[in-house]
């Protein structure tokens, strides 16, 4: 742990808020992005891409102002409605930005303000983005896993994390390797498709970053929450036939539980 100063824990979380609203971006405009693509719901973002069109209210599509951007200030000065049509903001938005800085200020304080901190910051808030995103839509855009796969090789490169080169490239061969290998018996024995791609290279994005140790352990927790998750949803009636629960934002809780646990958890967990 460092010590951190007042000026560079709001430097921190300020960095992170801002962030966090341009995650809200990717978010809102990634799986559109991804359905015009492969033509699935082409009249649903024609021309869309992470910058064009300009940022707008979705009820009234008046564009907004700069003022309208700052990154949870300006949903409290507006009280939670757009200020031209007076619809409700959805609570999503401040929550992202909030948590999104939270965790900034969590890797500085961590890791101080260094490139360890940045990069671990990063990581957080990619995952963040795809566990809401697959969530929502079931869908992991490669713009997302294959960043932060790269992220994770070019950090180790760096010694911007602890874990060495060599072990970051077999923990995202070995992370895709796996979960392919098990959709793949699945897929033959149930006929069915049991997960899509982007878990296999979410997961071999997160062995990149954590390492092949890290592999069992990631995904035990990731299967268990998740098959609870799941259950519990199905009990209560909120999971319908045919559909399932993604298992991306249970692999992005698990890798975090693992970060925060420290680099020697796993080694712990597999020894007993």
């Amino acid at each position: 742990m460092n010590e951190l100063s007042l000026t560079s824990g709001l430097l921190a979380l300020s960095l992170g808020l801002i962030v966090g609203s341009f995650v809200n971006v990717l978010i809102h405009r990634l799986p559109r992005m991804v359905m015009q693509a492969h033509e699935a719901a082409p009249e649903s973002g024609a021309g869309l891409d992470i910058y064009q069109p300009a940022s707008h209210c979705p009820n009234c599509l008046t564009p907004l102002r700069a003022w309208h951007l700052l990154p949870l200030l300006s949903y409290v000065w507006l009280k939670g409605r757009c200020s031209f049509c007076q619809h409700p903001i959805g609570m999503i938005y401040p929550l992202i930005e909030t948590v999104t800085g939270l965790l900034w200020l969590a890797c500085a304080w961590r890791w101080g303000l260094t490139p360890s901190a940045l990069s671990w910051a990063c990581f957080a808030t990619c995952l963040l983005a795809l566990s809401v995103i697959d969530w929502q839509t079931t869908l992991l855009p490669d713009a997302l896993t294959l960043t932060l796969l790269w992220m994770g090789l070019i950090a180790s490169s760096m010694r911007w994390i602890a874990l060495p080169l060599d072990q970051a490239v077999w923990g995202a061969a070995i992370g895709y390797i796996s979960l392919w290998l098990v959709a793949f018996v699945f897929e033959k024995i149930a006929h069915q498709e049991g997960m899509g791609a982007g878990d296999f290279k979410l997961l071999a994005a997160l062995g990149a970053w954590l390492g092949p140790v890290s592999l069992i352990p990631l995904v035990f927790l990731a299967s268990v929450s998740g098959a609870l998750v799941g259950i519990a949803l199905k009990t209560k009636g909120q999971l319908h036939q045919g559909r399932y629960v993604p298992f991306g934002p249970f692999l992005a809780i698990a890798a975090g539980l693992l970060v925060v646990l420290g680099p020697h958890s796993a080694h712990q967990w597999l020894n007993g």
